[in-house]
């Protein structure tokens, strides 16, 4: 398994949805996000929209408009991301779960290689599996404190707000 541009891109951008919500702020601009991870916005909005597709985003149009997560930040793990992105797992069709293709060798149940790429998909598989986005927006945001710094997201975000500003997000 390979993370690709667009997979990293994916997580980065979430990143910065879950860490505002975490303090309130549900609603970011893709002006924001783009602009945040220094992604080009023709690209990142591709992405979001294949996330919003997939149950993983919503949207929400007008001049305070943006993106927000379709649902709880604890209830996206990783590898749901990295799998709706870059598809499966496995290093080989022959050893995934979702994806199975039969492979070349004749004999793959006793496959050396097949099994081998199966504890590699399991572990891969545990990994990201294990992690929500709401634990890295916390692991991210420990970070940021602890420099004494604010995520840049968080900058951009109290200046694309209303007038009514949310006194939480503007407080992070």
């Amino acid at each position: 398994m390979k993370l690709s541009k667009k997979g990293e891109y994916a997580l980065r951008a979430l990143l910065d949805l879950a860490m505002p919500q975490s303090l309130g702020r549900a609603l970011v601009p893709l002006s924001a996000l783009a602009e945040a991870q220094q992604m080009p916005a023709t690209f990142l909005e591709q992405i979001l929209t294949e996330l919003r597709k997939g149950g993983i985003l919503a949207s929400t149009r007008g001049k305070y408009g943006g993106y927000s997560l379709a649902r709880p930040a604890s209830e996206i793990h990783i590898g749901e991301i990295v799998r709706q992105i870059d598809g499966p797992l496995a290093p080989i069709g022959c050893a995934s779960v979702t994806a199975y293709e039969r492979c070349s060798c004749p004999d793959e149940k006793h496959c050396g290689i097949r099994l081998i790429m199966m504890e590699v998909r399991n572990a891969v598989f545990n990994v990201l599996d294990r992690y929500t986005l709401a634990e890295l927006a916390k692991v991210t945001l420990r970070h940021f404190r602890r420099d004494g710094l604010r995520p840049t997201v968080f900058e951009l975000i109290s200046h694309s707000e209303p007038h009514t500003r949310n006194k939480t997000a503007a407080a992070a």
